[in-house]
């Protein structure tokens, strides 16, 4: 019998709306002007509080009804408690429970989302808000008037501001735009919190994400790899490769600085805080002018958020590391936000961190070697890492706002390695610190200027002891780099923007090696100064079916006195509702690039080290790059192709990795890739799901070597991901799998060398591929509201649930002992769980 009990407040509910709308065609009164005609007419007074009153509006009762006929009245309309009190006195009262703000929560129809940044007004006053990252508003009891809300991708709704003065805050529902073209600038891509922007780039807010399969908090880098085009050859986030290209060929910037250094375990986590509610734009091309560098894709992470966004803290930890989030609201106009995150790898070791540690420090100084080379030693190792970020935030006036960064991130090992006679240490330590300034003035609504001055400073240093002599090896590699940008945009008209700007950067960077036995010692100091002027110019119609972009970058590098002219191109035009059409092109440079001198450099781990172009044996790269593709966007269907060609020119044999003849070659070349991307989505409810497709045909043309064509390093041909993710209220599951072709490798001619002469003889460079790549991953979450304003989020995953063992990487080398050769093979990870606990309050 329970369910008449609650179905009569909704009853109540449904009637008191009937009445407030089927109202609406006739003349409504405010109930305080009624009660104020009825003490007039009957002689009696109404003791009540303003706030508890002043949401209604209804009509009048008649004036030829009784007094207790037209309190009744008022009392069935709005369920005030009238109540007498004397003779002449009556007392109006609401429930206890409604003693609150007007309050609610904004979510998406589609998949019950709550949607941010939603603009909420009382129509015909002053008094408005916008939503909170979790979709919630509150607006004070002041008025009657219809409460109207505003979304650029929602349908606008108006609200009855009765359907708010409830107990509790209810869940409104707000439709996507499917009559108008706006939908399409910022569409749901892949999950919640990623969308398809019409200018090419795809925009992700990790702090929005439903779930990804195999994730349990919002990873930066582990993120961007689920979007068609970018992959990892190697499994890694310091290894991404986006169309091809290599990782060092990629702008990282975290709040304008620009960062070397991007993951933890040394490439396995991403080194950017989860929990720091940042926004990433991802670019593979198109970029805008003011982007440099990076000649195959620019990825923006920017935590600068508005200053009226929600205050909280939060803390977490899993199996590898632990983290806190604190937002501090000094004064209205300012904040200060501060994160840090610690790894547990030094005291716990973990079945996580195990699989970690295997994945990582195969085939190194670090992995006992036994099984190969005969060696008896064993190693122990003490690793860990960290990261902390500060930003403080200033408004100044009203038309002035100040930010100031800083992030540091370090990974630390230190090695053991010992035998019944001898024991030997060493050590790797890889940091990255960084700080900006960003000043912002908005002179009017239709011009500003943006003033930026970043500082980053980068190093890797390792000390690595021989075990079979007393041979000391050092390393070190240093990237200190400077720069300033202005920025000036002009609202020409609603159509037309104009950007220009100029931006100075100065880099330099150290290079230092010293062996004891026998001594040798060489150190390296480049340095390069840029100048850059830009100019970019855009119209995107009223209607907004058609998007236009031009700009042009115009660099001048002092070191040789030469200009290059790098032209961009954005254009995106609606042909139907649904439809819309996307031609990207443009031409970058790079001058700063990462190359492997040896495999076994920085103890094999992080062998890779960054110098400076001199336009000798190391040029300026430069790419060209153009896309043409298409989108379809129909209720909860999203198709997506891109069609693209690539090429860049001016990389080194060295910077590309070969394990094969060409390891210790020196030749220059380039790298073209012609290129697919496919991606089919669609939502059922609380259940989505999606494909992705993305094919690569992938070539070197290196001029000095033989053959002077052959397979990319890089070459994944066909790649295919499919996830099918569940959501229902604060419960999410995630299925997902990766699959794709193996990458290139060389296979030796023989498989026995000449004592006397131990060289390696190779087939054809990269004319065999590994066996095909497969992994099925999950991940489920589940929210629990603790109290009015703490929640606990528990999440779990698992990468490689079949722990399918997949080779990802396969090289050749001598073993002295019998001069046979043996392959080394590198494998992905293996069945790894893992489980996250975050409490936010």
């Amino acid at each position: 019998m329970a369910y008449p009990k609650k179905l009569i407040p909704s009853l109540l509910l449904f009637f008191t709306l009937f009445v407030s709308f089927a109202q609406q065609g006739e003349k409504l009164v405010p109930l305080k002007s009624i009660l104020e005609t009825i003490s007039k007419k009957d002689h009696i007074k109404f003791n009540y509080i303003d706030e508890e009153i002043v949401i209604f509006k209804l009509i009048p009762p008649p004036v030829s009804d009784k007094l207790s006929e037209k309190i009744n009245y008022i009392e069935q309309v709005t369920h005030l408690n009238i109540k007498k009190i004397g003779s002449n006195y009556y007392s109006i009262y609401n429930k206890r429970e409604l003693d609150k703000p007007l309050c609610g929560i904004l979510i998406d129809a589609e998949n019950s989302l709550p949607i941010e940044n939603v603009n909420v007004r009382i129509t015909d006053t002053k008094v408005s808000t916008i939503t909170n990252s979790k979709g919630y508003f509150q607006l004070p009891v002041v008025s009657p008037n219809t409460i109207e809300v505003n979304h650029v991708s929602y349908e606008p709704l108006l609200i009855n501001p009765l359907e708010l003065y409830v107990a509790n805050c209810p869940k409104i529902k707000l439709y996507l735009l499917t009559k108008t073209l706006q939908e399409v600038v910022a569409q749901r891509y892949l999950t919640s919190g990623i969308y398809k922007k019409n200018d090419g780039s795809i925009l992700i807010k990790p702090y929005k994400f439903g779930l990804l399969p195999g994730l349990i908090e919002p990873d930066v880098l582990q993120t961007i790899q689920q979007i068609p085009g970018i992959n990892s050859v190697d499994e890694t986030i310091s290894n991404i490769n986006v169309r091809g290209g290599t990782h060092d060929q990629n702008l990282f910037l975290w709040n304008g600085i620009r960062m070397f250094q991007t993951g933890h375990f040394f490439g396995l986590i991403s080194a950017f805080n989860p929990s720091l509610a940042q926004s990433i734009s991802v670019v593979k091309n198109g970029s805008s002018a003011f982007y440099g560098e990076g000649v195959s894709s620019s990825i923006d992470i920017s935590s600068h958020n508005k200053l009226n966004d929600e205050i909280h803290n939060s803390i977490s930890s899993n199996l590898i590391s632990a983290e806190f989030f604190s937002k501090v609201k000094l004064t209205s106009k300012s904040n200060f936000i501060i994160s840090g995150r610690r790894s547990l790898t030094d005291f716990f070791a973990s079945p996580t961190y195990s699989n970690y540690k295997d994945k990582v420090f195969q085939n190194t100084i670090i992995t006992n070697l036994n099984s190969n080379q005969n060696i008896d030693f064993t190693t122990k190792e003490k690793f860990y890492f960290y990261d902390i970020t500060a930003q403080y935030e200033q408004r100044i006036g009203q038309k002035n706002i100040l930010f100031i960064d800083g992030i540091s991130i370090k990974n630390n090992l230190f090695v053991n390695q010992y035998t019944s006679l001898t024991s030997k240490n060493s050590t790797l330590s890889q940091q990255n610190f960084g700080g900006s300034l960003n000043w912002k003035t908005n002179w009017s609504d239709s011009k500003f200027t943006q003033v930026q001055a970043y500082i980053s400073s980068y190093a890797l240093t390792s000390e690595n002891e021989s075990l079979e002599n007393n041979q000391l090896l050092n390393q070190e590699n240093k990237v200190l780099s400077f720069g300033i940008q202005f920025k000036n945009t002009h609202q020409l008209t609603n159509t037309l923007t104009l950007n220009e700007g100029y931006q100075f950067d100065e880099t330099g960077v150290t290079n230092f090696d010293e062996i004891n036995l026998p001594f040798f010692s060489r150190k390296t100091i480049e340095v390069l100064k840029s100048h850059v002027l830009i100019s970019e110019g855009g119209y995107e119609s009223e209607s907004k079916k058609t998007l236009l972009k031009i700009g042009v970058r115009a660099n001048y590098f002092e070191k040789f006195s030469s200009f290059l002219i790098e032209p961009r191109l954005q254009f995106n035009q609606a042909l139907t509702s649904n439809i819309r059409i996307e031609l990207l092109g443009e031409q970058k440079s790079q001058t700063l690039s990462q190359v492997i001198d040896l495999q076994q450099d920085f103890l094999g781990i992080e062998k890779r080290r960054w110098t400076l172009a001199n336009e000798n044996n190391i040029p300026i790269q430069k790419s060209n790059q153009i896309s043409l593709g298409f989108s379809f966007k129909n209720n909860s269907w999203l198709i997506t192709v891109d069609n693209f060609y690539k090429k860049i020119s001016g990389i080194t044999s060295n910077g590309q990795g070969f394990q094969n003849q060409y390891e210790f070659s020196k030749a220059i070349g380039d790298y073209q890739v012609l290129g697919t991307e496919i991606l089919l989505q669609k939502g059922f409810g609380k259940f989505y799901t999606w494909i992705s497709y993305s094919y690569n045909d992938n070539k070197y043309l290196f001029k000095t070597l033989t053959p002077t064509q052959f397979n990319n390093n890089f070459e994944l041909q066909h790649c295919v991901s499919w996830a099918g993710i569940y959501e229902w209220n604060s419960l999410k599951i995630a299925l997902g799998c990766k699959w794709h072709t193996g990458k290139p490798f060389t296979e030796p001619t023989t498989t026995t060398v000449d004592s006397s002469n131990p060289i390696i003889e190779y087939q054809n460079p990269n004319s065999y591929q590994l066996p095909d790549f497969f992994q099925l991953n999950i991940s489920a979450s589940k929210d629990w509201k603790i109290g009015k304003t703490s929640s606990l989020q528990t999440s779990t995953s698992v990468l490689n649930l079949l722990n399918t063992k997949n080779c990802i990487n396969r090289f050749y080398r001598i073993n002295n002992k019998d001069n046979t050769i043996e392959s080394v093979n590198s494998y992905a990870l293996n069945l790894t769980p893992n489980i996250n606990i975050k409490l936010t309050f």
